[in-house]
C-alpha cells in the first residue's frame, strides 16, 4: 500500500479546497484506519470551509459524513474487525471527564474533538477515526449511507427534542438533506409534516410533495394549520420568530443547525402561552445507535448526488447555491 493518498484540504477559511497529495494516516492508540468509500456533504462543511465556525485545525481535510472499510487498527483498538464497513460522524472524541460528560451529555463535552473540523475528516482517499465513536454500517451502499452520519443523525436528534412521534402537526424550515431524511421517519409515525422553502423554491417545494409532505411553501407564506413544533434546518435566524408564529400555544421551535445567522428581536407575545425554543448541539452516540437501527425499519431511502472526490469545491457550491435536492456525496 502507497505510503501518500489524495485528498482535498482546506488552508484557509473562504479558499478553495486544494486537491493534494499528502501523506496517508496512520492510526494511534484505540484508532482505526479506514479506505474511505464515500463522504457525505454537509451544510456544517460550508460554516467551516466558509470561516463562519472559528478556529479549525489547519491545514484541514473537511468532512464529517464518512463511510469507509477497516484497513488498519491502532494498538489496543478493540470492537472492529479489518475489512469492516464503518461510519464516522461529527462527534468524534470526548473526554469522559468533564461535568457533561459526567451527566451523560457528550454531545456538549468541553474538550470534544469533532470530524472534519478539529481532526481530519472524509474528503480523502484515507481517514483515521477513534474507534468508540465508529457505527457499524451494514448497507452495501455506502453512497446512500454516507447522509445518514449526520443529515439523518441531527435530524433525527432535532425531531427528538421537539417530542419525537407526539407532536402530529411538524413544520420543517429548509428542505435539504437533513429534512428529506427526516420526512420520511416523520411520516412513517403517522405525522404530517408542512415544508418551507425558500421563496419561489419550486422545485423544493415538489420535492417535498413528492415524498409525502401534506404542505409545502415559502417560508414567507402561512401554513393551512396550526403546527404543533417546528424544526429549523436553515441557518437563517429570521426563521425563528417566523416559525414561533406559526407554532400552537404550548408548542416548540427546534434549531438543528450549528450555526446561525442572528435571530432579530421579536415581540414576546411571539413566545408567550409557553412556547419554547430549543437548540440541537452536536450529537451522541446514542442517537447514532438509536437512529441506524430505525432507517433500515422505515425503511429511510436517501436521494444523493454523486461527485469525483476532487470535484469538493463544486459539491460545496452547489449546495451554497441551492442546487440540490437531496444531498451531495463525494466519491473517492
Amino acid at each position: 500500500m502507497t505510503e501518500t493518498m489524495r485528498a482535498m484540504r482546506l488552508h484557509a477559511p473562504g479558499q478553495p479546497l486544494k486537491w493534494e497529495e499528502v501523506t496517508r494516516p496512520q492510526p494511534g492508540p484505540g484508532e482505526v484506519q479506514l479506505r474511505v468509500l464515500a463522504c457525505g456533504v454537509c451544510r456544517t462543511d460550508l460554516h467551516v470551509v466558509d470561516g463562519e465556525l472559528p478556529d479549525p485545525c489547519l491545514p484541514l481535510i473537511p468532512g464529517h459524513e464518512v463511510v469507509g472499510e477497516v484497513t488498519a487498527l491502532g494498538e489496543g483498538t478493540t470492537g472492529v474487525a479489518v475489512g469492516q464497513r464503518v461510519g464516522v460522524p461529527w462527534l468524534g472524541w470526548t473526554c469522559g471527564e468533564c461535568n457533561p460528560c459526567r451527566r451523560g451529555q457528550e454531545n456538549l463535552c468541553e474538550r470534544a474533538e469533532f470530524t472534519g473540523y478539529t481532526r481530519d475528516g472524509g474528503y480523502a482517499e484515507y481517514a483515521v477515526a477513534d474507534a468508540r465513536y465508529c457505527f457499524p454500517v451494514n448497507d452495501d451502499d455506502a453512497q446512500a449511507t454516507a447522509p445518514l452520519l449526520c443529515a439523518g443523525l441531527i435530524g433525527y436528534r432535532t425531531w427528538r427534542l421537539a417530542g419525537g412521534e407526539t407532536p402530529h402537526r411538524l413544520g420543517i424550515f429548509g428542505f435539504g438533506a437533513a429534512a428529506h431524511i427526516l420526512i420520511q421517519l416523520a411520516l412513517a409515525r403517522g405525522q404530517r409534516v408542512y415544508a418551507f422553502t425558500r421563496a419561489g423554491d419550486d422545485e423544493a417545494q415538489a420535492f417535498a410533495r413528492r415524498l409525502g409532505a401534506t404542505w409545502a411553501g415559502g417560508s414567507d407564506e402561512a401554513p393551512p394549520e396550526t403546527l404543533d413544533a417546528a424544526l429549523l434546518f436553515a441557518p437563517v435566524g429570521e426563521l425563528v420568530p417566523i416559525a414561533l408564529s406559526h407554532v400552537r400555544p404550548g408548542g416548540v421551535v427546534v434549531s438543528g443547525g450549528i450555526h446561525m445567522s442572528d435571530i432579530p428581536s421579536f415581540p414576546y407575545r411571539l413566545l408567550w402561552e409557553e412556547r419554547s425554543v430549543k437548540s440541537v448541539a452536536n450529537l451522541t452516540r446514542r442517537d447514532g445507535v438509536e437512529f441506524l437501527a430505525l432507517a433500515p425499519e422505515v425503511p429511510i431511502r436517501t436521494e444523493t448526488h454523486a461527485y469525483p472526490l476532487n470535484q469538493a469545491n463544486q459539491a460545496l457550491d452547489d449546495l451554497r447555491e441551492g442546487r440540490l435536492s437531496g444531498a451531495a456525496v463525494l466519491i473517492p
